[in-house]
């Protein structure tokens, strides 16, 4: 079974996130990727400095230059933030110092840096005044994707009619207690005819009934499983890192923070969401839909 995965961070020990990721890193991270079935994935690259967000791309950039296997597992990038929400729980494992309103020159510098890579990008709608970075990036082609955000129905609205086109894990990247009905879930499922809705189908991140639930709510054809993985992700339990965060994964085989306070990242692989899926009931067929078909269709593939 192929897979195509829109938000992986690392694998196989290796952190795309890290200051000093090596071309010989990122062929070890994509030749395990290709081992367990990936036919491409997007590189990502989460909520730093300015400055060290674009060194970031550039190392990926240069590796897919440098390396055959690089070149052909990355097939784009993944920009997740900055402009994100910082409030609690819906900045989730990213760094809330590094937060900021979105800005289309930022967004300028960080597309220059990706050379044309740069496929997807997670910011908060209500981040955007006047949601003048989701346009510019919709009118240049690269698919704007709701995440870590607390919009209301009216600014995700208006910011699908702006550009708009995905959410990014939903059910994650928000505060464990929401309000009953007026939350971001409900706003997003009641809205998911005009998005492509993401979910990190590892049975951990959304408990397999709540999953089975989404996607009944959402309509199948519309949504789509991303691993979000980390560099632990493909390894056993101990200490790794996204960026500059530490992470503990236990013998549950869970990313946390060192307190254990919250998820940081995910250790999935697709073969593992495939299984979470079929214990659910979807065929393999479904399965390949929701892991291949809709996330190449959902960037232009």
């Amino acid at each position: 079974m192929k897979y195509f995965d829109l938000q992986v961070n690392g694998y196989a020990g290796v952190d795309f996130n890290s200051n000093t990721l090596t071309t010989e890193e990122a062929k070890r991270a994509c030749s395990a990727l290709e081992e367990d079935g990936n036919e491409g994935v997007l590189a990502t690259v989460i909520t730093d400095s300015v400055k060290a967000m674009k060194e970031k791309i550039r190392r990926i950039v240069r590796a897919r230059e440098e390396d055959k296997t690089v070149r052909r597992m990355v097939v784009g990038i993944h920009i997740e933030g900055p402009f994100l929400n910082p409030a609690d729980g819906f900045i989730g494992a990213h760094p809330r110092d590094h937060a900021q309103a979105a800005s289309v020159g930022v967004m300028e510098d960080l597309l220059e840096a990706a050379d044309g890579l740069a496929k997807i990008v997670t910011l908060a709608p209500e981040c955007d005044t006047g949601l003048i970075t989701t346009r510019y990036l919709s009118q240049h082609g690269v698919v704007v994707s709701a995440g870590h955000c607390n919009p209301s129905m009216d600014q995700l609205r208006a910011a699908i009619d702006a550009g708009l086109t995905m959410f990014t894990h939903l059910g994650n990247g928000c505060p464990q207690d929401l309000p009953r009905h007026q939350n971001i879930v409900e706003r997003v499922l009641s809205l998911s005819e005009s998005l492509w809705v993401c979910f990190i189908g590892d049975g951990v991140h959304v408990p397999g009934f709540a999953l089975k639930n989404y996607l009944r709510a959402a309509g199948p054809e519309r949504c789509m499983m991303v691993t979000d993985a980390i560099s632990a992700a493909h390894c056993g339990p101990g200490g790794f890192t996204l960026g500059a965060q530490k992470i503990q994964v236990g013998a549950d085989g869970v990313a946390r923070s060192p307190d254990g306070s919250h998820f940081v990242g995910s250790t999935a692989t697709m073969p593992r969401v495939a299984a979470v899926l079929r214990d659910l009931g979807f065929s393999d067929d479904e399965i390949v839909r929701l892991c291949h078909d809709r996330p190449r269709r959902a960037i232009g593939l």
